[in-house]
């Protein structure tokens, strides 16, 4: 008998749109043969299933069950597709947790972990994984521009703590135009971390769990049009993603050991994308993204197409072992 897959895409962040094209790039591709995908999608007013022929019906979060006009539908498990908030830091894990709804992916606390890029950094640093000089600020803290200075130098990145697909950074290069860079920060969340700027190649880099072992994917190397990888040159066609990366043997042999041991420390589950800068031999750790980018312009795509892999197979295998562990 088919298992009913949701397939939840949508958030509350400024991601949403990319993760509307990502869920609907897992409905593609898992298996219709074995699986019966349904698109739920998930915004700060509403929680909506959407049929096949466009109907909308309100998801029900007491069970997260539909009310068909046919009878009541309830699922076998989710797959979550959605990049940042709720899916990717913790808090949809922990709703499903309660309900007793398996999910693919990282555990509630993982997740949570993973997407606040300072705790993910501290918790990596007693396992000995190279990282940029940080400073972090709060909302409503005192903003001393001179001691951020001397702390990372210039030029460096001001980031939304809690952010993805670059939203929220910022690459400053004048002290005067700090205090404009935290603002935009800000206005994504109520942390920011500002990090030292590294001078080298930038990889980007997927580990995957795929029939009961760890495999690192082919790097992409990052050449950016613009001043650094952001939103542009993520989706818009401003940069040069190079797969595999042109690396030394020295270098691909410190990414790939890094890259597993950052995903093997923080005990991910599932697929993850990390990003790295050289210095020298040395890759050095920015952060990692526990549901990362599933669209044509995504960069896991590219790699998994690279190892051999399709998204068919990957997400069946990822659903399969999901309803095993069930």
């Amino acid at each position: 008998m088919k298992k009913h897959i949701a397939v939840v895409m949508g958030g509350f962040s400024s991601e949403s749109d990319i993760s509307l094209k990502s869920g609907s790039v897992v409905m593609e591709h898992l298996n219709g043969d074995h699986f019966h995908t349904h698109k739920v999608v998930i915004s700060q007013n509403e929680w909506t299933y959407q049929s096949r022929d466009g109907k909308l019906f309100v998801v029900d979060k007491n069970d997260f069950s539909v009310g068909l006009p046919a009878g009541k539908l309830t699922f076998d498990a989710v797959f979550n597709a959605i990049h940042g908030a709720p899916g990717e830091n913790g808090q949809l894990q922990s709703y499903f947790d309660l309900i007793g709804m398996p999910f693919m992916g990282c555990s509630s606390y993982t997740s949570a972990l993973t997407f606040n890029k300072r705790d993910c950094i501290a918790a990596l640093k007693p396992f000995d994984i190279p990282s940029a000089t940080s400073y972090y600020l709060n909302q409503g803290d005192p903003i001393d521009v001179n001691a951020i200075i001397d702390t990372v130098g210039l030029p460096c990145f001001v980031k939304a703590n809690c952010s993805g697909s670059s939203f929220g950074v910022s690459k400053v290069h004048k002290s005067s135009d700090m205090i404009a860079a935290i603002e935009v920060a800000f206005e994504e969340g109520p942390e920011v971390i500002i990090e030292s700027f590294l001078d080298g190649i930038e990889v980007s880099i997927g580990v995957v769990r795929y029939q009961d072992r760890v495999m690192v994917l082919p790097a992409t190397e990052i050449v950016s049009e613009n001043d650094f990888f952001d939103y542009e040159a993520k989706y818009l066609g401003k940069s040069e993603e190079i797969t595999p990366a042109r690396l030394t043997p020295a270098q691909l042999n410190n990414l790939n050991d890094l890259a597993k041991k950052v995903y093997e420390s923080l005990r991910i589950e599932g697929f993850s994308r990390s990003e790295f800068i050289f210095v020298g031999n040395i890759p050095h750790f920015i952060e990692i993204n526990t549901i990362p980018g599933l669209t044509g312009e995504s960069l896991l795509p590219q790699q998994l197409k690279i190892a051999g892999i399709s998204l068919k197979a990957l997400f069946e295998d990822m659903v399969k072992r999901t309803l095993i562990k069930k």
